[in-house]
């Protein structure tokens, strides 16, 4: 096992702006990444543009003890995409062509879980593992996460898992318990499954990985834990009963797969039908949408304050490097807010890319701080390998130091027919309008122009991209579309 460097870490601090110098480890710190499906840039108390509304109590104290990043990015406007990106670093199109739904994982791709299990670290993956591809009990297949750098992995693979139902005899009463887009009965564990009769998902995934951690107190040896919840993702209507008494809500039927009847014009019993009601307005009014979402993250707050709290009592939460972030902007159909930025999920506006992000470093004494600058999802994997001692010898990694933000940085996006790049304060796309299959919720910023025309903004004075500057400044679209070209040509289809 490689040992921590002290002197890394003081200069890691230093470069964030931490002053006080940690305390001295004689092992590489504990690492947790914590990742949100689905939050809405204007639902993070923390952030200036936070509505009042949202109950994030618990995730905001990662920022009083740590950074939060105000202009953090992700890769792709949807899960499966950015995912992998922050997964290994680099942006998932350079292998996946028509930038899909699906890039998958190849071989030749390492993830920081392979990089930290390499130098000694125990890893584990809890919640949601949705790379794109072979979805479900495929666990030979690179994707599952025991085929690239997790030694535990409870969870699932799919886009989403429905909150209650977790029980293999639900599976087997249901006739299509399978699909790509949610998945219903017993969770994945290792290279089986385990059951659960009752519980909430949300409860279940905090409470396996406070158990995960409690036993890692007792080894000599540090840990990289993966907890990716499913909320705030659809079916955003299922939350405990407090939560929704709370924000003055009606509880909604669970699936029962022998009620054909509410699924008219669907198979009898299908889960798809009930998914795609109850993930859409209609079924669900404007108002109702918003406070199921409000519930769902207030009982996703409250789980994170307990495994916080857990770390805290455990004597954990000093020598523990935390990340924070969601892996996409709020999406258009749950209620989520992303004001002032606009659009969400689905497209590659702000707001379907800029994300929540705090950062608390191992030995952090002086917290509250406050990024500006840019930075991405991709500078996941170079951080933590800082932190904890791993050489980098892959120039094809595409982040960079959270600790060394550069105000100039070039960043591209490609996501299927649309494409965007930002360099400096200044951002061109071809991005349209893109609520996927619905009417967005009211908290929905509409873009400004739905075509695939190239739009300039800048994003200093302009977050919310309401000003297009294509006409009026020709000389910066060709700097900018130049840029992104010769990116492209220098590292796409390298794989």
């Amino acid at each position: 096992m490689k040992l921590f460097s002290f002197l890394s870490l003081v200069l890691l601090t230093a470069c964030t702006s931490i002053k006080s110098q940690g305390p001295e480890f004689t092992s590489p710190p504990n690492v947790l990444l914590i990742v949100i499906d689905d939050q809405g840039y204007a639902d993070y108390s923390p952030f200036d543009h936070y509505n009042g509304e949202a109950q994030t109590v618990h995730m905001a104290r990662l920022a009083k003890s740590g950074t939060i990043y105000t202009q953090a990015y992700v890769t792709a406007p949807v899960c499966s995409p950015s995912r992998v990106g922050f997964l290994t670093g680099k942006n998932q199109f350079r292998w996946d062509g028509p930038a899909s739904w699906g890039p998958g994982l190849p071989d030749s791709v390492k993830t920081i879980a392979e990089y930290l299990q390499e130098n000694g670290y125990a890893t584990a993956r809890i919640g949601k593992s949705d790379l794109g591809r072979n979805f479900h009990a495929k666990y030979d297949k690179r994707e599952y996460p025991l085929r690239h750098g997790y030694e535990e992995f409870l969870g699932f693979n799919a886009h989403a898992h429905d909150f209650w139902l977790h029980s293999t005899s639900m599976r087997e009463r249901t006739p299509d318990p399978y699909g790509t887009s949610a998945v219903l009965g017993p969770l994945l564990h290792n290279e089986g499954e385990k059951s659960y009769e009752e519980g909430y998902l949300t409860d279940i995934l905090t409470n396996e990985a406070i158990d995960y951690i409690g036993k890692r107190s007792e080894k000599d040896q540090p840990y990289f834990l993966t907890l990716a919840y499913n909320s705030v993702h659809h079916l955003i209507h299922e939350v405990p009963q407090k939560y929704l008494d709370l924000y003055e809500v009606e509880p909604i039927d669970n699936y029962d797969p022998s009620d054909s009847l509410k699924f008219l014009h669907h198979a009898a019993g299908s889960y798809s039908a009930y998914y795609d009601k109850y993930s859409r307005l209609g079924a669900i009014n404007q108002e109702a949408m918003r406070k199921y979402y409000l519930a769902n993250l207030h009982c996703l707050d409250d789980n994170i304050g307990r495994l916080l709290d857990a770390m805290e009592n455990g004597d954990q939460y000093e020598n523990t490097m935390i990340i924070f972030v969601s892996d996409n902007g709020g999406s258009p159909l749950t209620g989520a807010d992303n004001a002032p930025l606009t659009g969400g999920k689905y497209a590659l506006w702000e707001g379907g890319i800029r994300v929540p992000m705090a950062v608390k470093w191992p030995g952090q004494k002086k917290g509250g701080l406050v990024e500006e600058r840019v930075v991405s999802t991709l500078d996941l994997l170079p951080s933590i390998a800082k932190v904890a001692g791993v050489k980098l010898d892959d120039p094809t990694i595409d982040g960079r130091l959270l600790s060394e933000p550069d105000s100039d940085r070039l960043l591209v996006w490609k996501w299927q027919k649309t494409w965007a790049v930002r360099k400096g304060d200044w951002k061109l796309t071809n991005t349209n309008e893109n609520h996927w299959k619905s009417e967005p919720s009211a908290q929905y910023v509409e873009p400004i122009r739905d075509d695939l025309s190239l739009k300039l903004f800048n994003l200093s004075v302009d977050p919310g991209e309401r000003n297009d500057l294509s006409e009026a400044m020709p000389d910066k679209v060709q700097e900018l579309q130049q840029a992104y070209d010769l990116w492209c040509d220098a590292n796409l289809n390298k794989y």
